[in-house]
């Protein structure tokens, strides 16, 4: 065999080594691109799930400092009532005695009195009405239960009386104010109540409860 020749066949091995190793890359590129396409779909779904698990977090953390909020404002509120609550209810006692000093003091002595005498009544009034007014602007407000009925969170019943007409346990008569700042009661008022009377009628909202309970 001549030169020629065998330079002849190593020639075409190279070419046929290099066609090979040409036909085995265009082979592997396509797994390879197909493996770099998953990878990224993984992570982009890990960095959704990610995003999705923060954007739950920050709703609640957003949550919680609204409920924060609200509770602080309300605690901040009922300390409020609560700081005034035991002065407020020092301060009913002596609007009480101004009252009882008013009602001491019969119309006719008061239409025949001197105006000096006049002058002292009129000013004792204007203290009790700029007491109350004082006491209103803390949020203390009166009770206004005649007429509704008994509620022990609110009233003190002293006496019955008896009345038929009137649905029994209706208050007919206060014989003391009671006063509450917000939903605390600062002094119940003492009331007679009905008796003997038809049963009062039954809440809307107590019924419901009733219907509930039995279909319970």
């Amino acid at each position: 065999m001549t030169n020629s020749e065998n330079g002849t066949r190593h020639d075409e091995g190279v070419e046929q080594k290099t066609e090979t190793a040409g036909a085995a890359d265009d082979t592997a590129a396509p797994g390879w691109g197909g493996g770099a396409a998953a990878a990224d779909a993984e992570r982009l779904a890990a960095l959704e799930t990610e995003n999705a698990e923060l954007k739950d977090r920050v709703l609640r953390a957003a949550a919680d400092m609204e409920n924060l909020r609200r509770r602080t404002e309300r605690e901040i509120r009922d300390a409020r009532q609560f700081a005034v609550a035991g002065f407020a209810r020092d301060m009913l006692g002596v609007s009480d005695n101004l009252s009882r000093a008013l009602q001491a003091v019969p119309a006719e002595v008061r239409d025949g009195a001197d105006s000096g005498f006049k002058s002292l009544v009129e000013g004792v009034e204007m203290t009790a009405r700029s007491m109350l007014s004082a006491l209103e602007s803390h949020g203390v407000r009166k009770l206004e239960p005649k007429g509704q009925r008994f509620d022990p969170n609110f009233h003190q019943a002293m006496f019955e009386v008896p009345n038929a007409e009137i649905p029994a346990n209706t208050v007919v008569e206060v014989v003391q104010d009671g006063y509450a700042i917000g939903e605390r009661v600062l002094r119940p008022a003492l009331v007679g109540v009905s008796k003997g009377g038809p049963k009062a009628p039954v809440e809307p909202a107590s019924a419901g409860a009733d219907e509930a309970t039995r279909d319970a």
